[in-house]
């Protein structure tokens, strides 16, 4: 271990003096990019790089993409086939909609964002809740649910919502302009959750908050396919990296979580 230390630092010396010596030779002779580009090799191929941020395994869940986001793997995304299952008439008994809006807090002229709003289920809860001086930012990045958010909204007469397509990386969101964030069973699936909470984050006006709402890993009577379960401990470390701190958790509902985050004022 020690031989291994003095190599090391022996190395680190060694690229010290050549960076020098190249700096001196450049400032003598200013026409030496040469010398320059082979510096910069030399230090990029010493210099550790960052892991990347996703991995993908050719070994893995048959409901996940194989794509694997810190240690957990990315689930598939429901398509508008999975619709009547957003809409089933059993939906309120098994998951109390009105304890999850209960639990947000919200206030009249609140902005909320119902991320990946699909066929709506929350959005008009919602849009009733803020009132005409607040809006519902109604995001999915399927054409087939916008449209039928956009039906739906002019059916009830919801003046209040607003339809916004998603890209895989950005919720397309205005920055500081969100009170709330709703994302209902859906940021296990997201292609790219650090670029699309980053973004969340950015559209949080301070002191803004995420709620998330995530059928229970840790309980295994809960029958949901694992890749689209979430654990309280995953959850809230893939919340510290992107800098939204967790101030509160609910656990009234029978087989998911209410998992809040906040962006510090």
């Amino acid at each position: 271990m020690l031989d291994y230390k003095r190599r090391r630092a022996a190395l680190a010396l060694t690229i010290g003096l050549i960076a020098a010596g190249a700096l001196a030779f450049h400032e003598q002779s200013p026409g030496a990019y040469a010398a320059d580009g082979w510096l910069v090799a030399l230090l990029q191929v010493s210099s550790p790089q960052p892991p990347p941020l996703y991995e993908t395994r050719a070994i893995h869940d048959p409901d996940g993409t194989g794509r694997f986001y810190m240690g957990r793997e990315i689930a598939q995304v429901m398509g508008p086939g999975g619709m009547a299952w957003l809409d089933r008439p059993e939906r309120a008994d098994q998951e109390h909609p009105e304890m999850v809006i209960d639990a947000m807090k919200l206030r009249g002229g609140d902005v909320v964002a119902d991320l990946g709003a699909g066929s709506g289920y929350f959005t008009f809860r919602l849009a009733a809740k803020v009132g005409k001086t607040g809006k519902v930012l109604a995001v999915d990045i399927q054409d087939e649910m916008l449209e039928t958010l956009r039906q739906r909204a002019a059916e009830l007469h919801f003046a209040n919502v607003e339809e916004v397509k998603a890209s895989e990386t950005d919720p397309n969101l205005p920055a500081g302009g969100v009170n709330i964030v709703l994302m209902v069973d859906v940021y296990h699936e997201l292609a790219y959750p650090f670029e699309v909470m980053t973004k969340v984050r950015e559209a949080l006006k301070p002191g803004g908050r995420v709620v998330f709402v995530e059928y229970r890993k840790e309980d295994p009577r809960v029958q949901i396919k694992e890749v689209h379960k979430m654990s309280m401990e995953q959850l809230t470390k893939e919340m510290k990296v992107v800098g939204l701190a967790h101030i509160r958790t609910v656990e009234s509902l029978p087989s998911q979580h209410i998992v809040i985050f906040e962006k510090p004022a």
